[in-house]
């Protein structure tokens, strides 16, 4: 590793009160749970439609499935898929598994049959803690890919009794919602079932800080699926530099944390699953985002700190607007993902009296790598500093060796406390990302003099809509399946709502009437519904290079002229 040490000046646009560096990081994520269950067993850790769960409560429950995940064989080192929903046993079972030695592989329960199974195929785990609704999928793998123990999970066992009666009654509208969160199943673990086990010895091990925690799936470049190995130091680092990154927000103060993100992907993870369990926050749970249902909670207990994305922000600004409800007591809102439009940010602050703030990260980091200060010298249009403790470098893409001036444009390396050893089991692709301990985001960047980063553009070809990282090449094979399609491009093109949207250009094979509506609802039989293309054209031919190469960006450049009459 080179003993290169880049200038900071971030450091001295921090607001009052960040340190510059972190402590010694030490422990395990096991601790975090145990800790604010020590310091704060009275206090609400959980709150599901309504139903508390406090953290002593908690901490109980993590033992007790802890022994009986235990019971059926997990071991240290063993992967655990967990394919759930934002529900209390997502983190039941995420700080079970870790509690073991184990390692969580955390999933998409939207995925399509195929992209999930991808997915086992690459990590090959044998224990599976599964949302109801996706058991029958992982029940049909193939043989080889057969999950010893498969655990199903009916995420309405969580809910207030009076909930659950409700989802009982003989009406449509209650029949309709009980069909959204849970179907009966057959050949499976019941969670109920493990959970019953009598909690763990004291005497149990516990892991290492340097031992494999997560496997964090992400698109990368190819399509094909790359799980980033987070170990327990790179994600306690990162929940300590959330706590670090807002000071104003204190620890076992009764801050509320809202999961209206996904904890199965990164950004979530971190700062819900992991920050809010660190600061003994009530993290109140929403198994997707439904702003009357935000709004509802909103009334009683207004979020102090409110991960989101941009659309979320809008959304939600507007529904209480209508309803005529007050986001005041929103401290701080992080806006991550896609850009985060000023225009949005004014209103915002101005409905909440806190602050919305952008910042930027990658799976490979845990994921947050930088955030705008939570103070008055933020800089809209930029995703703000590193973190503490975090190094960057901007250097020249095709000479990662060469720094390029200051306020050049350049690719963006990264070090730190947060940031991965590697892609699981896949050591190429590992060594690819890597310059003398540096990992290359393949996001192109300048660097003011305040230290303030702005995203110029990406080497990666990845769509971003949503939030949801989305690989060109895998949507592209998908329609390529299609009879009338010879050749296909995607490309993601500005969305006010989204970031971006994914959109493509296809080739046909001579249908001049073809039915374009009928591709895209072939693409949506196979894939996620967020990365079937918004819109299709379609095109006499492809640009290509001189060896026969799709020129994405060429085809993005023609689909804006299509789309705005430039």
């Amino acid at each position: 590793m080179t003993s290169y040490d880049p200038p900071r000046p971030w450091i001295a646009s921090y607001a009052e009160g960040v340190p510059a560096d972190l402590g010694e990081v030490t422990g395990s994520l096991v601790d975090i749970v145990a800790a604010s269950a020590r310091d704060y067993p009275e206090a609400p850790a959980l709150q599901f439609f309504g139903r508390e769960t406090t953290y002593a409560q908690l901490q109980e429950a993590i033992d007790r499935a802890a022994a009986g995940l235990r019971d059926l064989g997990v071991r240290a080192g063993d992967p655990v898929a967990i394919v759930l929903p934002n529900c209390p046993q997502h983190i039941i079972a995420f700080y079970a598994v870790l509690r073991l030695g184990a390692v969580v592989v955390e999933h998409n329960p939207l995925y399509t049959p195929r992209e999930l199974r991808k997915q086992f195929e690459d990590h090959a785990a044998k224990h599976a803690i599964v949302w109801s609704k996706v058991v029958q999928t992982v029940q049909e793998f193939p043989t080889d890919l057969a999950v010893t123990n498969l655990i199903s999970v009916d995420v309405t066992g969580a809910m207030p009794w009076k909930t659950r009666l409700a989802l009982k009654l003989p009406v449509a509208k209650a029949r309709e919602a009980r069909e959204a969160l849970t179907t009966k199943v057959r050949g499976a673990i019941s969670w109920e079932s493990v959970v019953s086990a009598d909690r763990l010895p004291a005497s149990h091990p516990t892991p290492a800080t340097d031992d494999l925690a997560i496997i964090q799936y992400t698109s990368g470049t190819t399509g094909t699926p790359k799980g980033a190995s987070l170990t327990h130091r790179n994600l306690l680092a990162n929940a300590a530099q959330a706590q670090a990154w807002v000071p104003s927000i204190q620890r076992g103060k009764g801050c509320v944390v809202y999961a209206v993100l996904p904890m199965f992907h990164a950004y979530g993870l971190t700062l819900c699953l992991t920050f809010a369990m660190s600061m003994g926050a009530r993290l109140v749970l929403f198994p997707k985002f439904d702003p009357d249902m935000v709004l509802e909670v909103t009334k009683k207990h207004p979020a102090t700190f409110l991960p989101l994305v941009p659309p979320i922000a809008e959304r939600l600004l507007a529904a209480a607007k209508e309803k005529g409800v007050s986001l005041a007591g929103t401290e701080v809102a992080i806006s991550g993902a896609m850009a985060l439009r000023h225009e949005l940010v004014v209103p915002f602050e101005e409905a909440s009296g806190g602050y919305l703030v952008e910042g930027y990260g990658l799976s490979e980091c845990s994921p947050v790598l930088m955030a705008n200060p939570v103070a008055e010298n933020r800089v809209p249009g930029t995703v703000g500093l590193p973190l503490p403790g975090t190094e960057c470098r901007v250097v020249d893409p095709e000479n990662p060796t060469a720094d390029v001036a200051p306020g050049a444009e350049g690719e963006l390396l990264v070090r730190g406390p947060q940031v991965f050893g590697g892609y699981y089991g896949k050591p190429e692709e590992t060594e690819a990302v890597f310059m003398d301990g540096w990992f290359r985001t393949g996001d192109i960047v300048t660097i003011d003099d305040a230290g303030f980063v702005r995203i110029v553009d990406r080497i990666k070809e990845l769509i971003i809509t949503g939030g949801f990282n989305v690989a060109p090449t895998e949507v592209e094979s998908v329609l390529r399946q299609h009879p009338s399609v010879s050749d296909a491009a995607v490309v993601g093109l500005p969305s006010e709502h989204s970031g971006e949207e994914v959109v493509a250009a296809v080739v046909v094979d001579g249908a001049e009437d073809v039915d374009v509506e009928a591709i895209r609802e072939f693409a949506r039989s196979i894939l996620t519904p967020y990365k079937v293309p918004r819109r299709l054209f379609v095109v006499d031919e492809l640009p290509t290079s001189l060896i026969g190469k799709v020129l994405r960006r060429q085809v993005r450049e023609r689909l804006l002229e299509l789309t705005t009459g430039a």
